[in-house]
């Protein structure tokens, strides 16, 4: 199903023995666009420190009582590498945090989640050899941060981003949410990462390789809209682009 990531904010976090704190943000990788963290606020439980939550540990999400389980004990999470919210997030701490869990590591490999299409949530150990360490990770994003980013057509600016609409199975962001009111008043439409020509994060600006005139004729976006596969399919023929159902691989592949 897809949620607004503004919608699982607020959410509280459920491990296996007790309540850990709720959902305060996102970070995805702009390479693949997939979230690879949900950033936790743990309050007076860990002496308000921050912790992430991997996808790999994420059950159930509950709209009705506002709740996101993890396949965690609180133990695990306490012992987990300590997150400086001050700095961004490296792959040194990725790499720790991963093996910490048992985890794979997304990043050796050429799918969304590394060797897997998917999410295998079973723990193992990696079996690629060691890569050098980067001092930090340019591709972590966090959704916090990109929320009113501009957004740029191929002939003129369309609006900003507003919002994104997240997998919550793969955890992949599908849409993003373009507020259009500043140029085209009383619509939102939605944005494949897919259809994303480039990210100038200096500028805050995305570039996609829409015209205005396609977007001003797209369907309609509202909250209040089922984003259902029907509207998807009418989304992605309007533009004349394949849907990211029609193939695992597509769904995978790095945006371009």
């Amino acid at each position: 199903m897809l949620d607004r990531a503004s919608t699982l904010n607020g959410f509280s976090l459920r491990s296996r023995d007790g309540e850990i704190g709720s959902v305060t943000d996102f970070y995805f990788d702009d390479e693949h666009w997939a979230v690879r963290y949900l950033v936790a606020s743990t309050g007076s439980w860990l002496a308000r420190r921050k912790v992430l939550i991997s996808p790999y540990a994420v059950g159930a999400v509950s709209r009705s009582e506002r709740r996101i389980a993890v396949d965690l004990t609180r133990k695990q999470i306490e012992d987990s590498p300590s997150l400086d919210s001050d700095k961004p997030v490296s792959r040194q701490f990725e790499t720790t945090y991963h093996e910490h869990y048992g985890w794979p590591m997304y990043w050796r490999g050429p799918f969304m989640w590394g060797v897997d299409a998917s999410i295998v949530r079973a723990p193992q150990q990696p079996t690629a050899p060691p890569e050098p360490v980067p001092e930090g990770d340019p591709h972590l994003r966090s959704i916090k941060d990109v929320t009113g980013h501009h957004v740029q057509a191929t002939d003129g600016e369309i609006g900003h981003v507003e919002d994104f609409l997240v997998d919550d199975e793969t955890w992949a962001i599908r849409y993003l949410i373009v507020d259009t009111q500043n140029w085209w008043p009383g619509k939102r439409t939605l944005v494949s990462p897919e259809w994303i020509e480039r990210v100038s994060w200096a500028e805050s600006k995305v570039f996609v390789n829409l015209d205005r005139a396609a977007v001003k004729q797209a369907p309609a976006y509202t909250h209040d809209t089922p984003v259902t596969r029907e509207f998807e399919a009418r989304l992605h023929q309007h533009y004349q682009r394949p849907g990211y159902w029609l193939d695992a691989h597509v769904a995978t592949a790095p945006a371009r």
